[in-house]
């Protein structure tokens, strides 16, 4: 009697053991996506995790306006239906402080993934608790400076400018020396020296803050204290607006990241203060004949510009076996081998043994420069209200810059609504 229980006990361990296995390779990871290049790269990579792992990944892609809300319906809920998560650094201030996250950090310890040869601006952008680690980082979307090298070339113009401007015509070095030079060259030139996305919200808040670090002025000190205010942050913006009005393209002020992509692609302008993987969108002979193979990109004029990216994240609110699958695939998806197969088919690195890959540079030279582009950038501020906060600031630059309102008086109110905001 005692060996025929102790049969049925040590079978039924075996029918859960396999009932827990099935479940564990039935685990089906399911990720809200931004409609993008990036998830298109990796979309088409999924068979091969598939393959490798056993466990299917489905892609829900949208329009990035619509992510933060449907992401938050499911975070709030006893149990996300997304157990995957794509965490734009807009909200990695957001979402850990909700606790909606899971902590990587146990994860890591425990697979010992190394973490090292990510660039630290990338983790650091995402990533605001010294002790704790809640998003890793997916792809980057740094600014740095396109601009035409063709028109810097041109003796006719090198020996105008130098008469004019009594200095030889180079790459501009400052932020003085490039607004300074796109001024010059919509006035003589015909062209607009700058294509500038002033749309207020997103657009102009993300372009201004190149203006804001290449002029060394911050949103934050060291000790997290609003630091907008400052004398390098008047010259940013004083900058910012002489550029806007004096540079840019007409309708500038409501102007997209689309608009001055199609305008830069036209060979109507000099130059563009956008994001660095942008440039093989313009070099491209069939897309941008105009321009194509006349192109160079540079970090922003003063050292600094803005650094945006995404990361991968994992639910607080799913359950441990889809935990561990989302881990899996984190892994897989930021490892050396599957980077680099994404970087050769235009894919914007996170860790710095991919842009100095010999089959990446040899493919994209221009990597080389994207890496400093991406090291140095620096961060919009990052906080609950980080995305309101865009629509504060964006609203103060659009009236300065459209001749309403003063800068002393713009960046006052600027620094007191953050300081308002991150207090709440």
């Amino acid at each position: 009697m005692l060996i025929k229980k102790k049969i049925l006990f040590l079978s039924g361990l075996v029918m859960l053991s396999a009932v827990m296995g099935a479940q564990a390779k039935e685990v089906v990871l399911r990720a809200l996506m931004e409609d993008v290049p990036e998830t298109h790269i990796i979309e088409q990579m999924l068979p091969q995790f598939e393959k490798e792992s056993g466990i299917k990944v489905e892609f829900e892609k949208i329009g990035y306006g619509d992510m933060h809300d449907k992401l938050v319906a499911q975070l709030i809920a006893p149990q996300s239906y997304y157990n995957l998560l794509e965490v734009d650094f807009l909200w990695a201030g957001e979402f850990p402080a909700a606790q909606w996250l899971t902590d990587l950090t146990p994860l890591i310890k425990k697979d010992s993934f190394d973490t090292s040869a990510f660039i630290p601006s990338t983790v650091s952008l995402l990533n605001h608790d010294k002790d704790k680690l809640f998003i890793l980082p997916m792809y980057n979307y740094s600014m740095g400076l396109i601009y035409r090298t063709d028109i810097l070339a041109d003796k006719t113009v090198q020996q105008q400018y130098q008469a004019g401007a009594n200095k030889a015509l180079v790459p501009p070095q400052t932020l003085e020396d490039y607004v300074a030079l796109i001024k010059y060259i919509k006035e003589k030139q015909g062209i607009a020296g700058a294509a500038m996305q002033g749309q207020r919200g997103d657009p102009n808040s993300m372009e201004f803050s190149n203006y804001l670090f290449a002029a060394g002025g911050d949103y934050l000190d060291q000790d997290n204290k609003v630091a907008l205010n400052s004398p390098a942050g008047k010259k940013a913006l004083a900058l910012y607006v002489d550029a806007i009005q004096h540079g840019a393209q007409a309708g500038a002020l409501s102007a997209t990241l689309d608009d001055t992509m199609r305008l830069m692609c036209s060979g109507k302008a000099f130059s563009m203060i956008t994001y660095w993987w942008m440039l093989p969108q313009l070099d491209n002979r069939q897309a941008c004949p105009n321009v194509a193979g006349k192109l160079a990109l540079t970090t922003m004029p003063g050292g600094h510009g803005e650094s945006g990216g995404w990361g991968w994240g994992i639910p607080h609110n799913v359950s441990p076996e889809e935990k561990q699958a989302a881990w899996t695939f984190i892994q897989w998806a930021q490892s050396k081998k599957t980077e680099t197969e994404r970087a050769l088919q235009g894919h914007a690195p996170v860790r710095a043994d991919v842009y100095q890959d010999p089959a990446v540079l040899a493919k994209f030279p221009y990597y080389q420069t994207a890496q400093q582009v991406v090291a140095s950038g620096k961060s919009f501020p990052i906080f609950t209200y980080s995305a309101q906060y865009e629509d504060v600031l964006g609203t103060q630059l659009s009236q300065v810059a459209g001749g309403n309102g003063t800068v002393d008086g713009a960046l006052a109110e600027s620094a007191a609504q953050l300081e308002k905001l991150m207090k709440k």
